[in-house]
């Protein structure tokens, strides 16, 4: 397959185009000739020196990340940005990056994923970002404890060991809204969308009043952990493709 169609297929499922004006990130390829073939897609959660290291060890001919190199322009391939990009050049790896994107899409997106786990019903779209979305909301199958809810993430997803809750709201849950990576910005959302839990990834110190003064759940699983959902859906999508396939796991623990 040539790298070009891969690319075009990813952006026309991913809606690349509809989330240009509203993320810092250079969603689409980043690195690497269009022109180029392809047989052997890498997956991971982020471009770093890592991730792209486990790749060229895989022979892969593109890396697909949910966090790129580029966030609003590169001025200098220097210190660090060279440190990645180096290797991508040196190893004719080129390097694919679905940051918003990837969170919001209904299916194949992160907080999809973790709606997946969770088994959410009458699901639709949250997070309000401009005219996109970049989460999903949706009701559990009968009410819940928080602390049920929390173990089964730590069960299901990669690189968490501990939950962290912020327990001020129901016991058990029914609504639950769901915005990855550092989502806490929503919560007040969340609470007008009648939602007893907001799941997020990491949190800001303010959300710990904000969730307590608004009488509402939160559950923090971790930046890394809740974002490796949408990147193995597109790895899987990639095999429906007939492309040879590779996921590099590399969690931060954060």
């Amino acid at each position: 397959m040539e790298l070009a169609t891969f690319t075009d297929r990813l952006d026309d499922e991913l809606d690349t185009d509809a989330y240009a004006d509203v993320d810092a990130s250079a969603n689409g390829l980043q690195v690497g000739s269009p022109e180029a073939d392809l047989s052997h897609a890498a997956f991971a959660v982020d471009a770093a020196e890592a991730t792209i290291e486990s790749a060229a060890e895989a022979d892969a001919d593109v890396l697909v990340c949910h966090h790129g190199l580029s966030w609003g322009g590169i001025e200098r391939v220097t210190g660090r940005q060279y440190g990645r990009i180096a290797p991508l050049i040196d190893n004719d790896i080129a390097l694919y990056v679905s940051h918003l994107p990837l969170d919001g899409h209904q299916e194949l997106g992160n907080a999809a994923g973790i709606a997946d786990l969770l088994a959410l019903d009458r699901r639709v779209p949250f997070g309000s970002m401009g005219p996109v979305t970049i989460g999903q909301q949706g009701r559990l199958a009968e009410p819940t404890g928080v602390d049920e809810v929390a173990s089964r993430l730590e069960a299901e997803l990669e690189g968490v060991e501990d939950v962290q809750r912020l327990a001020f709201g129901p016991e058990t849950v029914d609504r639950v809204a769901i915005v990855t990576g550092s989502g806490t910005d929503w919560l007040d959302e969340a609470v007008d969308a009648g939602a007893d839990l907001l799941i997020t990834g990491e949190g800001k110190q303010q959300v710990y009043h904000q969730a307590r003064e608004a009488g509402i759940n939160v559950l923090l699983a971790g930046h890394y952990a809740t974002e490796t959902v949408g990147v193995k859906s597109l790895q899987a999508l990639a095999d429906d493709w007939g492309l040879s396939t590779s996921y590099h796991p590399h969690p931060t623990g954060l």
